[in-house]
């Protein structure tokens, strides 16, 4: 779907471009265009790799499994019908720690993971393996669901994506974005979880 409506907005800004014979102009945008994101993609990537490489020695060091076990009381709060030691806290965890630094990329992998396990859950359940409402195969879990919404709204302390960009584009303060961005996130993400148990709430009563 996304490559359709691309395509057709490239497309429309071509045409318009020729019937209103501003052709140059739009091949001159597109070479520009082609500019930026190459320059763009270079100075993204030694920041992905960084905190990518961060996230995974954090890892391998242990150091996300002791932040899980810190965690565990907002785990159980947000996710109470997830076996305390399932493989699927871990990697919402990490997931939810790789987003609060603003690592969307280094998110992304752990949240895949943690809805493989929690489809995992869910054919246990199906199996009499674990406890929790058995649903047919196809139709996503209140577990998938909040973990889907709070991975949108994600509280962000350092965004580190934003900040990037500003620095691109010459921002004389790339930084100015951190404060905002706290306050922008932080409501998001109390909006999620107050609209996840509600709606958990509203399935179970």
């Amino acid at each position: 779907m996304l490559d359709i409506l691309w395509g057709m907005m490239l497309l429309i800004g071509i045409l318009y471009g020729a019937a209103t014979g501003n052709m140059s102009k739009v091949t001159d945008a597109a070479l520009s265009s082609a500019k930026e994101a190459v320059s763009l993609c270079i100075a993204m990537a030694g920041i992905v790799a960084m905190w990518v490489g961060v996230m995974e020695i954090a890892r391998a060091s242990g150091l996300v499994e002791r932040m899980t076990k810190a965690m565990k009381p907002l785990l159980r709060f947000l996710f109470p019908e997830i076996p305390a030691e399932h493989k699927a806290m871990e990697f919402i965890s990490a997931n939810m720690i790789a987003n609060f630094l603003g690592l969307g990329w280094a998110a992304t992998p752990f949240g895949l993971k943690a809805m493989e396990e929690l489809g995992n859950l869910e054919d246990d359940r199906r199996q009499g393996r674990a406890l929790g409402i058995v649903r047919k195969k196809g139709i996503a879990s209140n577990e998938m669901c909040t973990f889907l919404i709070l991975n949108i709204s994600s509280l962000q302390l350092i965004p580190v994506n934003i900040i990037a960009y500003r620095s691109q584009y010459g921002s004389v303060n790339p930084t100015a974005i951190v404060g905002p961005g706290i306050v922008a996130t932080a409501v998001s993400t109390i909006v999620a979880v107050i609209f996840c148990k509600f709606m958990n709430y509203k399935k179970s009563s």
